[in-house]
């Protein structure tokens, strides 16, 4: 015992292993951790342990193929596979790797297999100040002229620092000096901008030049900074200032002009000699960056050209003040208002906007219901602007123009139909009257909703059934279904039984309904001895308002079951029980008939056809049975030392699915010939006379059945070929079936329908679709979407207890 209690927790804790090593097979893990480092560090310097923080033995990770997946560029880390420590690869510049990011972070993937595990590592690169502020030029030349007041301001360049946060630049400071003062203006993310400010007015004549130092400084510890040298030159006055030939200047220019086409060109003078007097042309100081990409000067002739995209729709005149400037040591200048006027063209297709849309629509609306309202506008002018509209394909709608200009309304035309189409898609074309024309259209979808206008259909009708006997009450027998070909509450079904009391729902009170799906419940048990067939009728209402509602008839077919047990008919003694005993002579030869055992079975078919078998007999070797007729009869001579007397209990059996018995019990008395010649004389008249009465009856049956198997193949050809296309008929059967001619069996397997005709069977046999044997192939008139369709008709059977030959 204790040997096999070893044995069984041996094959347990295999079992367990396997499953756990399954389990981590296909398991792929994965984690993730995350490291700090700063920048700049030395190639090798360790970052972390991996393997030790996520507690993978290092003994493994070289056989486990421990690496880091990275990409084609050189890896900034190196992982070690001996003990899993991550070191630095090469040198990391924080501001070349994360660029203007304040949060730099080095996601990386690591592998190990053998189980695969994937986990993720952060390395976050900290920023050190590494970097000094840098000015753009190391040296600023500023012209200022002796005249300008103090007060006047001139921006300089600001430092740059790669470092982000507080090692990038924090603050100017500027050398001692009496004419010029520091202001730092801070912009945010541009920066801070330092300001050179005039606080005392300049003497060219006792100083021609100033020089001075500008630091900028970033907030590290210790800081680092960077310097410019600014030169400041004092110019002398310059006292003639140019003026231009016009007063105005005014000129028209086409839209989409091509670049470099001359716009016109301005012209200024200056009274002033030499440099004083050269006149140089620019933008004024008030001109954005958009004019700048639309138009450019020639410094030198004074030409404004294209130099970007011109579209009228954009702006239609521009205002652009043009700068003319002599070259004297303080430059002089003037501005001067330049009006450019944009002249359309047709280069803008309209664009067509739904203002209001009634997405549905119901089916019932009448012609002229307006469904949308849309406008069409073209951003170009005059006939370039001008739009027609219709609706292109051939739908029940079309456009309507309102008293606004460029509106239309979208109105039914004919009626509508949801069951034929529920959706239009309406195409709008928009075209405008320019010279060549432009057009857009646009795409509407118009639903068309449901109104209660159609009556639910039954999928099949009439309806037929087959039910078991002896069914449980209260349980679902089968189940109609309609269809409604409306949607949404109008097509929500709810169903009853037709109970008006007449002939055809009689049976409807032991029959119930779901209102909700169809199925069909029985209130009562059916026996198919009692009720063979009978109908009612279902009625299907839709939820509309008002609702629609139809009716089917249904055929309901009860079905036999092996609910009776053969009852045994001889022998039967004196006092009713199955049991007799029988006298032979000794002398009788094999083969003697002894007694024949006749039973009776109430069901039909192979639940009504009863089987003989010997289930207790005193000696093997004397008697024998046969199963089909119940005959005793001798298998050998008596001999001396066989016993007088010989029990033998009989079972018979029905052929049910589940089969049901009964036994007789047969005593045998072996007598000498002159004692049983008497009774053995009288018995074999009366057995003589029963066996040749029972042998005609059957040849008579047989006979009709026959007979009758051959009219009703007969009359199903003559139904068929006389039958046109479209024939309502939908069921091969009789009102009046009552279970006791022919069965026939009509199914469907793929487009050809086939008919079994023969012999009654029990609903618990088999038929195989595929045998060819008493099968008629029957046309296929009508397909149904359902699938095999079977139908019975009508069913006939004969009883085979006293001779099944």
């Amino acid at each position: 015992m204790e040997q096999r209690g070893c044995g069984a927790w041996r094959e347990r804790r295999q079992s367990v292993v396997f499953m756990v090593a399954l389990v981590l097979f296909w398991t792929v893990a994965s984690a993730q951790i995350r490291y700090s480092i700063s920048e700049e560090l030395k190639e090798g310097t360790v970052v972390g342990n991996i393997a030790k923080d996520l507690g993978i033995d290092p003994s493994t990770l070289k056989e486990r193929g421990f690496r880091i997946v990275s990409g084609s560029t050189e890896p900034l880390f190196q992982l070690n596979q001996n003990d899993g420590i991550l070191s630095v690869n090469r040198k990391i510049d924080r501001e070349e790797v994360c660029e203007r990011s304040s949060v730099c972070l080095i996601n990386m993937k690591t592998v190990l297999e053998n189980p695969l595990e994937i986990h993720y590592v952060s390395v976050e690169v900290l920023d050190v100040n590494d970097h000094s502020p840098s000015f753009p030029e190391k040296e600023k030349r500023l012209e200022i002229s002796e005249s300008r007041l103090p007060g006047a301001r001139f921006q300089l360049q600001a430092a740059r620092d790669p470092d982000e946060g507080p090692f990038s630049v924090q603050q100017y400071t500027l050398s001692h000096n009496d004419h010029f003062r520091l202001e730092v203006k801070d912009r945010g993310e541009d920066g801070k901008i330092p300001f050179l400010v005039l606080q005392k007015p300049l003497d060219r004549e006792a100083v021609r030049s100033h020089k001075l130092l500008l630091t900028a400084i970033d907030g590290g510890k210790p800081p680092r900074s960077g310097t410019l040298e600014i030169s400041v030159d004092v110019l002398d006055v310059n006292d003639n200032t140019p003026m231009f030939t016009k007063d105005i200047y005014s000129v028209s220019v086409n839209e989409n002009a091509p670049l470099g086409t001359m716009v016109i060109k301005v012209n200024a003078t200056d009274l002033d000699s030499g440099q004083n007097g050269n006149v140089i042309y620019s933008f004024g100081n008030d001109v954005n960056s958009n004019l700048r990409k639309l138009f450019d000067v020639d410094t030198i002739t004074g030409e404004i050209t294209v130099k970007g995209q011109i579209d009228f729709e954009e702006r239609d005149s521009y205002l652009v003040d043009i700068q003319a400037s002599d070259q004297g040591q303080l430059p002089l200048t003037i501005d001067k208002s330049v009006k450019i006027k944009i002249v359309d063209l047709n280069d803008n297709a309209p664009e067509i906007e739904v203002t209001s849309f009634s997405k549905a629509i119901p089916e019932d609306s009448r012609p002229g219901t307006m469904v949308a309202l849309i406008s069409v506008t073209d951003l170009d002018s005059g006939l370039n602007g001008k739009v027609l509209c219709h609706v292109l394909e051939d739908v029940p709608f079309t456009l309507l123009p309102s008293l606004h200009d460029n509106m239309y309304s979208v109105v039914t035309k004919s009626p509508l139909d949801r069951e034929k189409v529920s959706q239009y898609d309406l195409t709008i074309v928009a075209k405008d009257a320019g010279q060549p024309s432009l057009s857009s259209v646009k795409t509407i979808s118009v639903v068309v909703s449901d109104v209660n206008d159609n009556s639910p259909e039954f999928s099949l009708s009439p309806y037929t059934f087959y039910v078991t006997e002896n069914n449980h009450p209260g349980a679902s027998l089968f189940s109609v279904s309609a269809s409604d070909r409306d949607i949404n509450e109008n097509t929500i079904i709810s169903y009853h039984i037709l109970r008006d009391g007449g002939d055809v729902n009689k049976w409807a009170s032991f029959l119930n309904i779901n209102s909700e799906n169809g199925n069909i419940l029985a209130l009562k048990r059916f026996d198919f001895e009692t009720l063979k067939t009978f109908q009612f009728q279902v009625v299907a209402t839709d939820s509309g308002t008002p609702s629609l509602s139809s009716n089917v008839t249904i055929n309901v077919f009860i079905l036999d079951q092996n609910d009776n047990a053969p009852v045994i008919l001889y022998p039967v003694s004196a006092n009713g029980s199955t049991g007799g005993v029988e006298e032979i002579p000794s002398n009788v030869n094999a083969g003697h008939l002894v007694t024949k055992v006749r039973a009776y079975d109430a069901d039909i078919g192979y639940n009504g056809w009863l089987l003989f078998s010997l289930q207790e007999v005193t000696d093997h070797s004397l008697f024998a049975l046969d199963r089909y007729t119940g005959q005793i009869r001798t298998l050998r001579s008596f001999t001396e030392t066989d016993e007088a007397e010989h029990k033998l209990v009989i079972l018979v059996k029905d052929n049910g699915n589940v089969s049901l018995s009964a036994t007789a019990t047969v005593i045998i008395n072996v007598v000498e010939p002159k004692e049983a010649f008497a009774a053995s004389d009288v018995k074999s008249a009366v057995k003589d006379e029963e066996e040749n009465s029972v042998t005609f009856y059957l040849i008579i049956t047989l006979g009709s059945v026959s007979a009758l198997f051959i009219i009703s193949i007969i009359v199903l050809i003559v139904m068929q070929c006389s039958n046109p296309p479209d024939d309502s008929s939908k069921y091969l059967q009789d009102v009046n079936y009552d279970g006791t001619l022919c069965h026939s069996i009509q199914y469907r397997s793929g487009d050809k329908r086939y008919m079994l005709v023969g012999p009654r069977m029990s609903i618990g046999s088999t038929i195989v679709p595929g045998s060819n044997g008493n099968t008629l192939v029957v046309p296929d008139h009508r397909r149904r979407a359902s699938g095999e369709v079977y139908q019975r008709g009508r069913v006939s059977d004969w009883q085979m207890s006293d001779n099944p030959n």
